[in-house]
């Protein structure tokens, strides 16, 4: 007997629909065979679903079973095809009945006992279903929230293959799952931190600020202790909320990782730390069946580097075409992959080996070859692709026991909120979205600069040797700037004050 249903399989981040065909042969006593590009997980499944189908009170075929897993082009990976494979022996061997089967895409891994446990990239999985015309859908229990946010798709949970069953057949009846998209964005804003509680550095406030506001990549530069990772971690209070779309494409790179710890939606903007240590794979994917690396986990969101410095050169030239490119492509012998990579790279260092260098609290015991060397370690290609370069000074006694209360996260927020939506009625379409995602051609559209605006550059041009890369960098920060100002043309002031972000080009 033979029996179709639909399941799906994941190519990177992206769910493509595959049809399960289930045939049992009328005699012979050889293994059940999975055919159809299957990974070692889906090779596995045919022991689980023997275990699970016995063990929840169904008679197992003697005879053979043939699965087939269509297109047979595409590798299927991941213990999702379980529940789908055990349900399409019963329906072959007449232990189940339904006529609704295939109007509904199955996914789920299967326990030997025969509950159903979850899966990682459903929320891909289910937006491929309704893409692909699929009404309804069946997931395990611990991946319902997740499903439900796709729009126009009724989704089912189910605890274990018994139920989904009967479900199927009619027996047993399911509520669709309904998740409250608006209320989990909204209760998203709420942050246990705030840029009030760091004493002083003003000026580096206004360089977060700058860099919020246009979504500009910002390195940090001054001693231990100074607060460098104490305002990156207050940074995302400050960035514009998730909008649905946003969300949606955070959640799909999590789920596929498996990293979403039971939440329906990706609502805030992701802030990932890699330690220096971490190898390039770790930072931009890969893998035999590649997987999205820290680079893609920060889309949307922020990506820290903390010791910048401290990570190996190779790696950190890595990064340089997802900086630009705003995504990444792992390439194996049977393919490329490709995830999105859309972050705001913050990155924080000390100023030398020891890290005093320049400080008034303590000396710096640093040869200037070393000072050097180290610095040294951050090509000129790579600071080229950093918009704001700025000093975080130790913090004096008299700031750290000062009573004046700074600037609060919702008050810089709305400062932000005030420039991007300048942005967004300036550039009018979805794929410039701030000031520092500009295309060459749109910096010369809305980067017009008066005369005394154009001498400031000019002479900041000749006297440092900035690069081309660098003078684009420039003014889209002095674009900023003006809009943080609510005005709409580039003054000198506003050039000055970009500049003055180049630190690290300036000492070479």
């Amino acid at each position: 007997m033979l029996s179709k249903l639909f399941s799906v399989t994941l190519e990177g981040i992206e769910g493509v629909i595959c049809e399960v065909e289930v045939h049992i042969k009328r005699s012979g006593f050889e293994k059940s065979l999975i055919v159809g590009l299957p990974d070692t997980a889906v090779k596995e499944s045919i022991e689980r679903v023997q275990s699970a189908i016995t063990n929840s009170g169904y008679i197992y075929p003697k005879t053979k079973s043939v699965i087939n897993l269509a297109p047979a082009d595409i590798k299927k990976i991941g213990p999702g095809f379980d529940l789908p494979i055990a349900l399409g022996i019963l329906l072959s061997t007449k232990a189940v009945e339904s006529s609704v089967v295939k109007d509904f895409v199955i996914i789920g891994e299967l326990a030997l006992d025969g509950r159903v446990r979850p899966v990682n990239g459903v929320l891909s999985m289910a937006m491929a279903a309704k893409a692909d015309g699929f009404k309804n859908m069946i997931v395990p229990l611990g991946n319902v929230r997740e499903a439900a946010v796709v729009e126009d798709l009724e989704v089912f949970g189910v605890g274990s293959l018994a139920q989904a069953s009967s479900f199927l057949a009619g027996k047993l009846a399911l509520e669709s799952a309904y998740v409250d998209i608006d209320q989990i964005l909204k209760q998203a804003g709420v942050y246990d931190v705030d840029f009030a509680d760091v004493k002083g550095q003003e000026s580096v406030k206004r360089a977060l600020t700058i860099a919020a506001a246009g979504g500009h990549n910002i390195l940090m530069i001054g001693p231990p202790g100074a607060g460098k990772t104490m305002l990156a971690q207050r940074l995302a209070t400050i960035l514009p909320p998730l909008n649905l779309i946003e969300s949606l494409e955070t959640t799909r790179i999590y789920s596929s990782v498996g990293l979403l710890d039971g939440k329906s939606l990706m609502a805030r903007r992701p802030v990932r730390t890699p330690h220096h240590t971490a190898s390039g794979p770790a930072l931009v994917g890969g893998g035999t069946n590649p997987r999205c690396g820290e680079l893609s986990l920060a889309h949307n969101g922020i990506l820290f580097l903390d010791e910048f410095a401290e990570f190996p050169r190779h790696v950190l030239e890595m990064i340089r075409q997802p900086l630009e490119e705003k995504k990444v492509t792992v390439s194996r012998a049977k393919g490329s992959v490709t995830f999105p990579a859309n972050f705001m790279l913050v990155a924080a260092t000390n100023p030398c080996p020891c890290g005093y260098f320049g400080s008034m609290q303590k000396r710096c015991k640093c040869t200037p070859n070393q000072i050097e060397r180290y610095l040294s370690k951050i090509s000129g290609p790579m600071l080229d692709r950093i918009d704001i370069h700025i000093d975080v000074p130790a913090v004096t006694f008299s700031k750290l026991r000062s009573k004046e209360n700074s600037y609060d996260s919702a008050s810089i927020l709305a400062e932000v909120m005030t420039a991007r939506e300048a942005q967004r009625k300036r550039f009018g379409d979805k794929k410039t979205t701030a000031n520092a995602t500009m295309t060459h051609r749109q910096v010369g559209k809305f980067c017009d600069l008066k005369e005394s605006a154009e001498m400031v550059l000019k002479n900041a041009m000749t006297e440092f040797g900035l690069s081309a890369r660098a003078h684009d960098k420039i003014c889209k920060v002095a674009r900023t700037i003006a809009d943080l100002a609510g005005q709409e043309n580039i003054n000198a002031e506003h050039v000055a004050e970009a500049v003055s972000y180049r630190k690290l080009d300036r000492s070479l």
